[in-house]
């Protein structure tokens, strides 16, 4: 069972990814399972949105729109890259979830089918965490490179924490019986990838490569090494890196158990 996170316990997972956050006002209590008569949980994954607005912070953690209370998600993600934790709560942002696409999340398979009303529906904000990224989802609006590398952060840490794959992290136009389109727009750039278009299969490829790897760890910091004949792990180590201490690190890097190495074989180096 997937228990909610306190508000500390959140508050340490976003760092720990190396998250900047910043705590909204009331956010500790604000939530909707008293107003609905509903709790939240047990939470099975993360439905990531884009705000279809500007300065959008306010919105999302406290006045809300018409017809639809705050708290509008769990987390607002401004272009900065900054986090500001808006509830702990039931947020209103995922609504009606069509069974056939949750089921899929919930058993985190490799594909996921387009939402259908007819499978039924279940009721997202009772299960699903919600991440609302300040964009203007018009197809034009760019996502900055510190704004992806946060978003793919946040999510990661919930997988991290509760040892759900990438396969737990949705897209809202993956989920609602609405017709939702989000999140969408181009991507400044992630690591060493340049301009890009979001997508959520490169969105999850990008949380599951990261999940590979220490909450320490930051896109861009490694490259591959193909072993010609002669080389040892040391002699590697020395010409690549100019710095034979570095031998262990390449060793834990590649969870080598010996020091022979092929012709072809591909190793991860850190940067120089």
């Amino acid at each position: 069972m997937a228990t909610p996170l306190s508000p500390d316990a959140f508050l340490s997972i976003l760092r720990s990814e190396g998250v900047k956050t910043s705590e909204y006002a009331g956010w500790r209590g604000r939530e909707r399972d008293a107003a609905t008569g509903k709790a939240f949980g047990p939470v099975h994954m993360v439905v990531n949105h884009h705000t279809a607005g500007k300065n959008s912070r306010d919105t999302v953690a406290k006045t809300g729109v018409p017809g639809l209370p705050a708290p509008l998600a769990h987390i607002h993600l401004a272009k900065s890259g900054v986090a500001t934790m808006c509830s702990a709560g039931r947020a209103n942002h995922a609504g009606l979830m069509a069974q056939n696409s949750y089921r899929s999340f919930l058993n985190e398979t490799a594909t996921h089918p387009d939402p259908s009303k007819a499978s039924g529906t279940v009721d997202g904000n009772d299960c699903a965490y919600g991440i609302e990224t300040e964009n203007l989802g018009d197809g034009k609006d760019v996502y900055p490179h510190a704004q992806y590398d946060a978003w793919v952060r946040i999510n990661t840490a919930f997988c991290r924490h509760y040892g759900w794959s990438a396969e737990s992290v949705a897209g809202h136009l993956e989920t609602s019986v609405e017709g939702k389109v989000d999140p969408r727009g181009p991507v400044e750039g992630y690591g060493d990838r340049g301009r890009f278009t979001f997508s959520m299969g490169q969105f999850r490829r990008d949380v599951a490569e990261r999940l590979k790897h220490s909450a320490s760890w930051a896109p861009g910091a490694e490259r591959t090494y193909v072993v010609v004949k002669g080389d040892t792990l040391w002699s590697v180590a020395v010409h690549e890196l100019g710095d034979g201490a570095r031998y262990a690190e390449i060793k834990t890097l590649n969870s080598l158990k010996s020091d022979a190495l092929s012709v072809g074989q591909k190793l991860t180096l850190p940067k120089k």
